[in-house]
């Protein structure tokens, strides 16, 4: 855990004590950080964090929003993408999208009944994976938002990653899904963007080719969801928990 804490270093915000006192004192930014990656990891809650990261449960989860506000989680995960692209290994050659949804413990947003689940409510994260399943981007609805209707949000979110030689680059030059993304207005706007939709029509074509390319995005939700803080969603905050889905998607980077 403290090998990640190297990389986001150097994004951390600064901290500045009040002049006139009464502000939280400084911390050990690593210890904090890896407070997070355990709960992160764990699931616990912020209280049962173990006394052994020399940070209070207090301060890792006032540090972890002043974090969240900063942006560090996303601009995190951006940061290990540009040294995989600088390296040449993000592969443009086509990109995956999926959803998976999770039961929500304490209401919040983004939430919405799950159909298929006697209408208990539930947050949906979205994942865009490169060819060999790094997530690229993340993104979170409620369960009864169409799984299509992510679309247009997570290509719009394909950061510009750095590149072995030449230009940052941000477009793949496919896009897979299953078929709950077939759209006809969907499969214009890809095509506008030239991009080639690779998604199975619904009694025209089968899901066979699709498979032989779907399971990789599907291992990268597994991965993500062996961070056990997201098998469930706590946060009443939507943000928070796109905060942890960011910060589990630069780990798995």
């Amino acid at each position: 855990m403290n090998s990640g804490s190297r990389p986001a270093a150097p994004l951390l915000p600064s901290f500045a004590a009040r002049p006139q006192g009464g502000g939280p004192a400084p911390c050990d930014e690593r210890a904090v950080f890896t407070a997070v990656v355990y709960a992160l990891t764990s699931g616990c809650t912020w209280r049962h964090l173990p006394p052994t990261f020399a940070t209070s449960p207090a301060t890792a989860h006032r540090r972890f929003t002043v974090w969240t506000e900063a942006g560090l989680w996303r601009r995190s995960h951006r940061a290990v993408l540009d040294e995989l692209g600088a390296r040449g290994e993000v592969d443009w050659t086509s990109a995956i999208i999926d959803a998976a949804s999770v039961r929500t413990k304490r209401g919040g947003s983004p939430t919405g009944p799950k159909p298929v689940d006697h209408g208990k409510k539930g947050s949906k994260p979205h994942v865009l994976s490169e060819a060999q399943n790094i997530p690229v981007v993340v993104t979170m609805s409620g369960t009864n938002i169409h799984d299509s209707l992510a679309i247009k949000p997570l290509i719009h979110g394909i950061p510009a990653v750095r590149s072995r030689r030449g230009p940052r680059r941000r477009r793949p030059v496919k896009l897979r899904a299953d078929k709950a993304y077939i759209s006809t207005k969907h499969l214009a706007w890809l095509r506008k963007r030239g991009l080639v939709a690779r998604i199975a029509r619904p009694g025209i074509e089968s899901g066979e080719r699709l498979g032989r390319h779907r399971w990789k995005i599907e291992r990268s939700i597994a991965r993500l969801f062996g961070y056990r803080r997201l098998t469930a969603r706590y946060e009443r905050k939507g943000w928070h928990s796109l905060a942890f889905l960011s910060l589990t998607a630069a780990l798995n980077c």
